[in-house]
C-alpha cells in the first residue's frame, strides 16, 4: 500500500502534534511535524505532502479568539499552499484548534461569499469543558469517516459551540453533504433538535462537532481522534469482556491512508 506523506504543522501553543503524528503512523502514514515558521521560510517543503495536518492544541495560546492568530498567519504567508491543498487531490484535517484555525480560513467554504455560514464560538455554558461524546456521521461523503456508523471520542475545549448564520446556511449545508459529524446520544439519536447536556457539550446549533467540505476531503471536528488509538484509552476499558483490536479513532487516519491506496 501507498504511504502517503502528513505535514503535521504545529505553532507555539499547540500540544497534540505528537500524538496526532503518531495516529497517522499507526495507520500507514509517514508523518512530519514541522513548526509553521519552517513552512513560511521554506514554502515549497509543503509539496511533499498529500495529507496536511492542523493538530490540537492552543496555537497562540489561543489570543483574540480560538485559531485566529494561526489562521491569519496562513492567510497571509501561506496562501498559495493551503489553496494547493484544497485544490488539488489531496487532504486537509482538522482537530479542535486545528478545525477552529480552518473555520477562520474559510477553508470550507465558498471563497468569495460576502459572509461565512457558519463559526466556532464560545460553548454556551461560558467555560472549558472535557468529556468523552457520543459521535454519529451524516453520511459516508467525508474521506475520513468512511465505513464508520457511530464513534466514541474525547473532547476538550472552550471554543467549540457550532453556529449557523440562518436557516437558509444551514440548509445550504446540508444540502452539499457538509455537515459531517454531530453529537448524538447514547442510543445513536440525534434529531433535529438541540441535544441536553451533555450529549450536545457545547450547545452547538443542530448538534454539530464536524464539518467537510463539497469534496469531502477536507473535514475538520472538534472531538479528538488520536486520543482513543487504543482501547485501553476508553474511559471504562476495564468493563470490557474483551478488548476491541483498536481503538475508534484509529478509523479516521486509516481513512485518509486508505485513500491514497
Amino acid at each position: 500500500m501507498v504511504k502517503p506523506r502528513v505535514l503535521v504543522v504545529r505553532a507555539p501553543g499547540t500540544n497534540c502534534d505528537v500524538e496526532t503524528a503518531y495516529a497517522f503512523e499507526l495507520a500507514g502514514a509517514e508523518p512530519e511535524r514541522l513548526h509553521v515558521n519552517q513552512i513560511i521560510d521554506h514554502p515549497r517543503l509543503a509539496e511533499r505532502f498529500q495529507i496536511l495536518c492542523f493538530p490540537g492544541g492552543f496555537s497562540y495560546g489561543d489570543d483574540i479568539a480560538a485559531g485566529r492568530i494561526a489562521a491569519v498567519q496562513w492567510q497571509t504567508r501561506l496562501n498559495e499552499t493551503l489553496n494547493r491543498f484544497r485544490d488539488e487531490d489531496r487532504l486537509v484535517l482538522g482537530i479542535c484548534n486545528g478545525f477552529q484555525i480552518m473555520m477562520r480560513l474559510g477553508i470550507f467554504f465558498d471563497a468569495e461569499a460576502d459572509r461565512p455560514p457558519a463559526t466556532l464560538t464560545w460553548n454556551r455554558q461560558g467555560r472549558f469543558e472535557a468529556r468523552w461524546v457520543h459521535l454519529k456521521p451524516e453520511s459516508d461523503h467525508c474521506v475520513f469517516l468512511k465505513g464508520i456508523s457511530e464513534i466514541y471520542l474525547p473532547m476538550a475545549h472552550a471554543e467549540g459551540r457550532f453556529l449557523m448564520r440562518d436557516a437558509l446556511a444551514q440548509q445550504e449545508l446540508v444540502d452539499d453533504n457538509q455537515i459531517a459529524l454531530r453529537y448524538c446520544g447514547p442510543d445513536g439519536t440525534t434529531g433535529d433538535d438541540e441535544l441536553d447536556f451533555p450529549w450536545n457539550p457545547n450547545g452547538a446549533q443542530w448538534n454539530v462537532a464536524g464539518i467537510c467540505d463539497r469534496t469531502g476531503r477536507i473535514f475538520g471536528l472538534m472531538p479528538h481522534p488520536e486520543r482513543f488509538l487504543f482501547p485501553t484509552n476508553h474511559p471504562n476499558w476495564t468493563r470490557f469482556d474483551s478488548l476491541p483490536e483498536s481503538g475508534q479513532g484509529l478509523k479516521l487516519f486509516q481513512n485518509a491512508v486508505a485513500y491514497f491506496g
